[in-house]
């Protein structure tokens, strides 16, 4: 049974006449890479920043850990919420021991460790100014990982990098994850959610769409993948086939939708074949998150 990392109960947030929350819930379970996901303005940031205290809620309570926040509880966290001050003439090791003094998180063998774990220990002695902006980020997270923290959270942590930073930052990510350590993120980057989360809450204008895991949130339809030498054919044969509710035909492939948990890939095979078909693709497809965000969000 997983047990709730975080649990966010009914939260509000008001900015005079502005509702950036509206009373949202939801529950983030231990070990989970949690995506908070919603264009700019939907209140992932407002979220963060009331749940590491940095922001007052106007209602509403969160518990992390299942109890009230407190010092010790801090500890357990490391967060990135925008880029850290860290000083342009020092080196990696220099700036991070600075991080550990003001933070108290953590001893001298940890910067080692954090700057193995962000890849950054050919260039531990480099000064920050010479660092790509992929490099300052895997220090920014090597920052958050003092201490060795049991949650990592981070606000946009691949905002303004090249293809090859945000690769960077994906797998670090995933490295993490399979440590055992929970990390919540928000992003507006639904490629980027999609590839290294394992839950995901949808955030609109200060309310919850829905939240839940990565496969219970984006599949309410089966969508079934079949192609074969003679395509024509094979929508001629299968468009009749029980049950299918709608045919696409994508590039070299069909797609087929079913009424979600009615589709059998077996009988598909056996039909198609009883029908002079020899399927060369036969799979079944996730409606990707992007679909899902589109339909929930009216794009």
């Amino acid at each position: 049974m997983n047990t709730s990392v975080l649990s966010i109960q009914n939260l509000v947030k008001h900015y005079g006449n502005i509702k950036a929350l509206d009373g949202i819930s939801y529950d983030i379970p231990k070990g989970s890479v949690y995506g908070i996901l919603g264009p700019n303005g939907s209140g992932k940031t407002t979220t963060l920043g009331i749940v590491l205290n940095v922001l007052n809620q106007t209602s509403g309570s969160y518990l992390w850990f299942g109890k009230p926040d407190d010092t010790t509880t801090r500890k357990q966290i490391g967060s990135l919420l925008e880029t850290p001050n860290f000083y342009h003439y020092l080196s990696a090791v220099d700036n991070l021991k600075i991080t550990q003094a003001i933070s108290r998180r953590g001893n001298k063998e940890d910067i080692d460790k954090v700057l193995d774990i962000v890849n950054l220990s050919q260039r531990k002695n480099s000064k920050f100014s010479t660092y790509s902006l992929g490099m300052k980020q895997r220090l920014a997270i090597a920052a958050a990982l003092l201490g060795n923290p049991e949650v990592l959270v981070f606000d946009e942590p691949t905002n303004g990098l090249d293809p090859v930073g945000i690769a960077e930052i994906r797998e670090l990510i995933k490295k993490l994850a399979q440590n055992g350590t929970t990390i919540i993120m928000a992003s507006h980057l639904l490629d980027e959610v999609e590839k290294v989360c394992t839950h995901v809450a949808i955030m609109k204008k200060g309310t919850l769409l829905t939240a839940g895991s990565v496969n219970e949130v984006l599949v309410n339809e089966d969508i079934v993948e079949v192609s074969s030498e003679n395509l024509i054919q094979l929508a001629d044969v299968v468009k009749n086939y029980t049950g299918v509710l709608q045919l696409k035909q994508e590039q070299n492939k069909l797609q087929l939708y079913f009424k979600i948990g009615t589709s059998n890939l077996t009988d598909i095979n056996n039909y198609c074949f009883k029908n002079g078909i020899t399927l060369n693709l036969l799979t079944i497809k996730r409606k990707s998150l992007e679909a899902k965000f589109f339909e929930l969000t009216n794009n």
